[in-house]
C-alpha cells in the first residue's frame, strides 16, 4: 500500500508544530504532530521528528532526542541522533530486519556516533532517545535516558517508560528515601544516555499490539512531561486533535515554567476512525 503523507507548519515566535495525515491504515487513521519550543533557555537542543520510509510504505517513525553537552554538544547529538534516524529508517525493508531490531541498530548506532565526536571535538555530548514505530496494528518503541513515551486508550494509561535517572536507579533497588532526596537535589542526573563514555546505555524496548482507534501514543521530553500528571496528559490527549493538544501542551508547560521553563518537545501520534469512503456515501446519497 502506497503511504504518502502532507503537512503543514506553523510558527509562532519560537514555537514550531509539524501536523502530518497518513491514509487510512488497516481499520483506522493515523494522524500525528510533533512541537518544540526554546522555553526560557538560550538554546534549543531538543529535536523532534516524524518519518515515513520509501521501501516501508504504511510505517510511520516519531523521535525525540534531548540533547546534553554545553551549548552546542547537546544540539549536536540530538541533531545526530535524527539524523541517523532519517538514514536508516529511509534504507529500512521488513525484509532486511524486524522493527525491534531497527530501533536498536538506530540507538547503537546514534550512540557510536556521538561518541566519535566527543573525542574528536574534545566534548561530552549526550542525548536522550525515545523512538516509536508504528506499522499496521503494531507499535514497537525503544527509551535511553529521561525523555517519555506514553501508551494511552481513551484517555487511560496502558505504558509509561521508566526513566533512566539516578532517583529511579535508587527505586529499582529499594532505596525510596534515597530516591525521594535524589529527585530534588540529582533530579537530572542520567545512568544510561546515548554518548556516555561507561560503556553501552540501557536501550528498553517495548511492543504494543492490536492497535485500535483510541490509542494515542506521547513522545516527550522532560521538559514538557514535568509539568503535567499521567491523567491531566490522557485527558487532553482523549479530547483534543493532535495539532491542539499540542499547542495547549506546550502553551501550559511554558506558564507553568514560570520563567524558567527547559527545552520543549513533543511527538502525538493518534488513531483515529478511518475518514468516511466519498464513493460509498455517494451510493448511499444518490440511493
Amino acid at each position: 500500500m502506497r503511504c504518502p503523507w502532507s503537512h503543514t507548519a506553523l510558527t509562532v515566535l519560537d514555537h514550531s508544530l509539524l501536523e502530518t495525515h497518513l491514509p487510512t491504515v488497516s481499520s483506522f487513521q493515523v494522524n500525528a504532530c510533533v512541537a518544540t519550543h526554546i522555553g526560557d533557555r538560550q538554546d534549543q537542543q531538543d529535536r523532534v521528528a516524524i518519518l515515513t520510509g520509501p521501501r516501508n510504505p504504511g510505517a510511520l517513525l516519531a523521535i525525540v532526542a534531548d540533547g546534553m553537552g554545553g551549548r552546542t554538544g547537546g544540539r549536536q547529538a540530538a541533531d545526530q541522533v535524527i539524523s541517523t534516524a532519517e538514514s536508516l529508517f529511509r534504507d529500512f525493508s521488513n525484509q532486511d530486519s524486524t522493527l525491534r531490531d531497527l530501533l536498536l541498530h538506530l540507538a547503537a548506532e546514534a550512540h557510536t556516533i556521538i561518541r566519535l565526536t566527543a573525542i574528536s571535538a574534545e566534548k561530552e555530548p549526550h542525548s536522550t532517545l525515545c523512538a516509536l514505530v508504528i506499522k499496521k496494528q503494531t507499535a514497537v518503541w525503544a527509551h535511553v535516558g529521561d525523555s517519555r513515551l506514553y501508551h494511552f486508550r481513551d484517555g487511560t494509561l496502558l505504558h509509561r517508560t521508566e526513566d533512566h535517572t539516578y532517583a529511579q536507579h535508587l527505586r529499582e533497588e529499594g532505596r525510596f528515601e534515597d530516591a525521594e532526596l535524589a529527585s530534588v537535589r540529582y533530579k537530572n542526573v542520567l545512568v544510561s544516555a546515548l554518548g556516555i563514555d561507561s560503556g553501552k546505555p540501557k536501550v528498553e524496548i517495548g511492543e504494543a499490539n492490536g492497535l485500535a482507534v483510541g490509542d494515542t501514543f506521547l513522545l516527550a521530553s522532560d521538559g514538557l512531561w514535568g509539568h503535567f500528571s499521567d491523567d491531566e496528559l490522557g485527558d487532553v490527549l482523549a479530547s483534543m486533535a493532535p495539532r491542539q493538544a499540542s499547542e495547549h501542551l506546550v502553551a501550559l508547560a511554558r506558564e507553568r515554567g514560570n520563567g524558567r521553563g527547559d527545552n520543549v518537545s513533543l511527538a502525538i501520534v493518534k488513531l483515529d476512525p478511518p475518514a468516511p469512503d466519498k464513493h460509498r456515501a455517494q451510493i448511499t446519497a444518490s440511493g
